[in-house]
C-alpha cells in the first residue's frame, strides 16, 4: 500500500489568480469538494496484516529491510512484557494499591515500534499512556507506577534516559517538545525529538501551536499520535472533518497514517520520520491508527459509550497476535520460545507487584520544600498549619 504525504507542494497562487478567487461560486465548490474528501478512505501504510502476512511498500520497506529474526523476536516480547505490565498494574489500582491506571491494552504497538524507532540521544515527550515507549527507553516499569500510587512525581530522572516525566495535562507535551527541539536544533546537535499525544489532544489549541511554531522554526520533531479513536467518550469523528493526520498540511509539513496495530509499519514509518527530523527537513506528524482496548482509565466505563462488537472487530486486529502469527509463519519462534517468555511475563508482574506494595510513604512535608529558592513567608505558614493538622490525628498517649 501507498501512503499520503499530505506535505503542501502546490505552488501558491497570486491573489488576483482566478483560482484564489472568493465568489459564491468558488466557495460552493470548496464546501463540495470538503464533503467529498472527507468521506474518502484515508490511505494507511500496513506492513503486516492482522493475519500475519508480510505486505510490500516500496517507499517503507527499506526502513525495516535489515531487522533480524533476533530482532522481530524482540519486538514480540517487549509487547507481550509490556502489556503484562499493564494487566498488573490494572489490577493493583483494582486492589486498592493505586490510586488510578491509564491502560494501553490494544495500543502495544503503536508504543513499542515507534519507541524502538528512536535513538539514544533522541528525546522522547511522553502523555501519561506510554508505558511501552518508556520500556523502550530503559525506565524500569516499578518506577512509572509511583505517580499512580502518590508517592512521587514520577519516579525517574528524565535526562538519565531522555524520557520526560509523564504529562497529566492534555496537549501541553506537544510545547515542551517543540521547545526543545528548536533548541536542538540551534545547538548544531543531529538528534530528533518525538511527542507522544492522543486523538483527543489533536483539538488542544497547545497542539495547533506547537505544529506552528515547528514548522515556522524547522523544528527537528515528531509528533505521533495514537488515535486510540475514543477521547475518553467522545469519538473521533466529533473531534475532526478530516483525519487526523491530514491537518499536517495546513502548517505546511508532512503527514502520514500509519496502522498502529502493525510494529513493523509503526516501526518503519517511524524510523522514517525521525530521519527527516535528524536531517533537517523538520516535523512530521505520524497518525498511529489503533484502538483503546480498555477503559480510559481506570475511573471511566466504556459501556456507557461504544458497543462489544467495536471491540470485538478490533480484537481480531490485535498487535501481539498479528506478530505471533507472522513469527510462526516465517519459523522465526518456536514454542519453547514462547513458553520462556510466559514464565518472563509472570515473573515481571510479581516483582512489580511486590515493587509497589514496599513503596514507603513520601515525606508529609516534602511537598513545601523547593518552591522558593530562599523560603518564603507564606509557604512556612502553611507548612505550620499542615504540622498541625497532622498533629491532629495523634493519640492523647502520644501514640
Amino acid at each position: 500500500m501507498t501512503v499520503e504525504s499530505t506535505a503542501a507542494r502546490t505552488p501558491r497562487r497570486s491573489a488576483g489568480s482566478k483560482a484564489g478567487t472568493t465568489g459564491t461560486t468558488g466557495t460552493k465548490r470548496t464546501r463540495t469538494t470538503a464533503k467529498k474528501d472527507a468521506g474518502a478512505e484515508p490511505q494507511l501504510v500496513q506492513l503486516l496484516t492482522p493475519e500475519g502476512k508480510r505486505v510490500k511498500n516500496a517507499e517503507y520497506d527499506k526502513y525495516v529491510a535489515g531487522i533480524t529474526p533476533e530482532e522481530l523476536r524482540g519486538l514480540y516480547r517487549d509487547m507481550v512484557l509490556t502489556r503484562r505490565f499493564d494487566a498488573e498494574a490494572t489490577s493493583l489500582q483494582r486492589q486498592g494499591e493505586l490510586g488510578l491506571w491509564a491502560s494501553l491494552l490494544g495500543q502495544e504497538a503503536a508504543q513499542i515500534g515507534s519507541g524502538r524507532a528512536t535513538r539514544e540521544d533522541d528525546y522522547v515527550f511522553p502523555t501519561y499512556r506510554e508505558h511501552g515507549v518508556a520500556w523502550c527507553r530503559g525506565v524500569d516499569p516499578a518506577n512509572l507506577l509511583g505517580m499512580f500510587r502518590g508517592v512521587n512525581n514520577g519516579g525517574w530522572d528524565p535526562n538519565s534516559n531522555n524520557f520526560q516525566l509523564y504529562t497529566i495535562v492534555i496537549g501541553s507535551q506537544t510545547l515542551h517538545a517543540t521547545g526543545y527541539a528548536m533548541g536542538v536544533a540551534k545547538d548544531g546537535a543531529d538528534s530528533a525529538v518525538i511527542a507522544y499525544f492522543g486523538d483527543g489532544a489533536s483539538s488542544q489549541g497547545d497542539v495547533a501551536e506547537s505544529f506552528t511554531f515547528s514548522a515556522v522554526y524547522n523544528a527537528p520533531v515528531v509528533f505521533f499520535c495514537q488515535n486510540n479513536q475514543w477521547a475518553i467518550s467522545e469519538p473521533t469523528e466529533k473531534q475532526s472533518r478530516v483525519p487526523i493526520y491530514q491537518r499536517a498540511q495546513g502548517f505546511g509539513f508532512p503527514g502520514v497514517r500509519v496502522d498502529g496495530n502493525d510494529v513493523l509499519g509503526v516501526l518503519a514509518v517511524t524510523r522514517w520520520a525521525l530521519e527527516r527530523a535528524r536531517g533537517g527537513e523538520g516535523p512530521t506528524l505520524v497518525e498511529a491508527f489503533t484502538y483503546r482496548m480498555g477503559a480510559h482509565t481506570t475511573s471511566d466505563d466504556p459501556t456507557r459509550y461504544r458497543g462489544d462488537e467495536e471491540r470485538q472487530a478490533w480484537e481480531a486486529k490485535d498487535p501481539i497476535l498479528r506478530l505471533r502469527r507472522y513469527l510462526e509463519a516465517s519459523n522465526h519462534a518456536d514454542e519453547g520460545f514462547f513458553e520462556e517468555l510466559e514464565a518472563e511475563s509472570e515473573a515481571l508482574g510479581k516483582r512489580v507487584r511486590e515493587a509497589v506494595r514496599a513503596m514507603p510513604d513520601p515525606d508529609h512535608f516534602a511537598i513545601f520544600e523547593n518552591a522558593y529558592a530562599d523560603g518564603h513567608a507564606l509557604v512556612d505558614e502553611e507548612r505550620a498549619q499542615f504540622a498541625a493538622y497532622q498533629a491532629s490525628f495523634a493519640d492523647e498517649g502520644g501514640n
